[in-house]
């Protein structure tokens, strides 16, 4: 049985809203980090769908919740209410942690933080390197921003040509603009072109739903594509050995999955809320090390 939390009149209230929520671990791993840390707060989770959430915002807002983190569906939308938005936001237009400031909603994105910061602490830092990045929609799109910004090199982009392309399109024109790095735009059926820019690419990163347990399979068509001083990156965490992992480990690739991609993005919400940093090794042991 966990210890009761002392709520009080000076507790500060932090939040998840989107839908569904119920399956989240934010909820434990922030209010382990208020405890830990001594910080009077409490964390909950909202389902609120997309319908429902200009008229929730505005009651968080009036109601002094001093943060929240936003999930899907509401990620674009939330961008629209915000006040103010951090470099990130301002490109990709989508936001996932707010700051609520005396009524002034400040939003930032940190879902390619926590990619970045992911990578990274697996000894895979982007900054300076070549990346071939599969999908640009969701999370996919705050990673190439935030990779871009953060110093790659080279960002070749294989997406469907679908509603979400010309967007893709709008964001490559301001990170090219924005940034020293160069980003290009490639339909995902073109093999060949998906072969030339693997051969110099020094990260592989798949942000699409491919390879989950309920869409099953594989963007890369075989091993030939591969080279064995690629490092191979899946966003998908369940199941933990993806399609694209096995062909990759195989072929003597590096790898890793979208497990500690949580915990840093909650990291980065945590610290933009609190100015601490969360103790990310105790809660990577209570929650992520299973």
């Amino acid at each position: 049985m966990s210890e009761a939390k002392n709520i009080t009149g000076h507790t500060q209230l932090y939040c998840l809203i989107g839908s569904p929520v119920a399956h989240s671990i934010s909820p434990a791993m922030h209010n382990a980090s208020f405890s830990r840390l001594g910080i009077d707060a409490c964390y909950v989770a909202f389902d609120v769908n997309l319908a429902k959430l200009e008229t929730a915002v505005e009651g968080l807002r009036q109601l002094g919740v001093k943060g929240w983190n936003v999930t899907m569906p509401d990620k674009n939308r939330m961008a629209q209410l915000c006040d103010e938005l951090g470099p990130a936001s301002s490109i990709c237009q989508t936001v996932n942690t707010v700051k609520n400031e005396n009524g002034v909603l400040k939003g930032i994105t940190t879902d390619g933080t926590g990619w970045v910061e992911c990578a990274r602490a697996l000894g895979h830092n982007p900054t300076g390197k070549n990346i071939v990045q599969l999908g640009a929609g969701g999370a996919g799109t705050s990673i190439l921003v935030q990779t871009a910004l953060d110093g790659a090199k080279h960002i070749a982009v294989f997406n469907a040509q679908d509603t979400f392309w010309p967007k893709v399109e709008e964001i490559i024109v301001k990170l090219n603009k924005k940034t020293a790095c160069q980003v290009e735009l490639h339909d995902i059926k073109d093999l060949d072109t998906l072969r030339k820019q693997l051969t110099t690419a020094d990260i592989l990163l798949n942000t699409t739903p491919v390879g989950m347990n309920k869409i099953p399979g594989c963007l890369i068509p075989d091993a030939t594509y591969l080279h064995k001083d690629l490092i191979v990156s899946d966003i998908i965490y369940e199941p933990k050995e993806t399609a694209l992992l096995k062909m990759a480990k195989e072929t003597g690739c590096q790898t890793f999955n979208g497990t500690f991609m949580l915990l840093y993005q909650g990291a980065a919400s945590f610290k933009f809320w609190t100015g601490q940093d969360m103790p990310l090794e105790e809660i990577k042991t209570k929650y992520f090390n299973k």
